[in-house]
């Protein structure tokens, strides 16, 4: 029998006024998958991330969770149920520090009792030193121990990054959007960023969607690789038949293979 797909999209529908952004897209990806979502400039991958993660709303189509209704939940309740999500430039608290940064992806896993937090109640403090515990652990386990203390507006583009990737994985997802987690590095950081998606699969059992421009990066990484074309999927398959594909070749060079 079948296994139902972590994330099956199917039918999304997204217009802003006149321009329709997504148009009938289907999208699935497996638990334990590593998904590529590809196009170019203005194709509709952050449109869908938004979509996928509650930001807005499809005005048709679905966005199932583990089979779950993701279209009928805010995006703290999704949160919940294992979605957590990168951005294309680096969402941070500028004046906070890295470890505070993080500490706020783990928002969604302490106790909703807001009374026991002002207080300061013992089972509060424990909470809070647990959570405090495990953020300065994954900061370690993404090798930027070294700046919990650290302001996080004045940190370099690179390590931004990797400061939001922490704080998402706090939120110990089981299903993680990047967007475009690779752009902006040097080609060190490009390296090193494959290795850690490898091991959040392997060591985290957590499926990954990602937006990427990087091409050798996604060849390299993904599972399978979907592209879209002004708001349209084109193409799926693995990475080396989407790059031979003359659909895609021409929407990405503007002339026939």
């Amino acid at each position: 029998m079948a296994t139902a797909p972590l994330l099956d999209v199917g039918g999304l529908r997204l217009r802003f006024g006149g321009l329709l952004a997504l148009d009938d897209v289907d999208l699935t990806v497996a638990a334990g998958e590593i998904c590529g979502l590809v196009g170019p400039n203005g194709a509709g991958k952050t449109s869908l991330f938004n979509c996928v993660s509650g930001l807005y709303r499809p005005s048709a189509g679905r966005v199932l969770i583990d089979g779950v209704d993701a279209l009928a939940l805010p995006p703290h309740r999704l949160a919940a149920l294992g979605v957590a999500r990168t951005f294309q430039h680096p969402v941070l608290q500028p004046d906070a520090t890295v470890l505070d940064n993080v500490l706020l992806g783990g928002h969604v896993r302490l106790a909703p009792q807001p009374a026991a937090y002002a207080v300061r109640w013992a089972g509060a403090r424990r909470a809070e030193r647990a959570l405090a515990a495990q953020a300065a652990e994954t900061l370690s386990w993404l090798g930027i121990a070294d700046l919990a203390g650290a302001t996080a507006g004045a940190l370099p583009y690179g390590a931004m990054k990797r400061v939001e990737l922490a704080r998402a994985l706090l939120a110990e997802p089981r299903l993680l959007l990047l967007d475009e987690l690779a752009s902006g590095l040097v080609h060190e950081e490009v390296h090193a960023l494959g290795d850690v998606i490898r091991r959040l699969r392997a060591e985290r059992d957590i499926s990954v969607l990602l937006v990427e421009h990087h091409m050798c990066l996604v060849a390299s990484l993904c599972d399978k690789v979907v592209v879209l074309v002004e708001g349209r999927k084109v193409a799926e398959g693995p990475a080396a038949e989407i790059q031979r594909d003359p659909v895609v070749i021409e929407a990405y060079l503007g002339s026939p293979a």
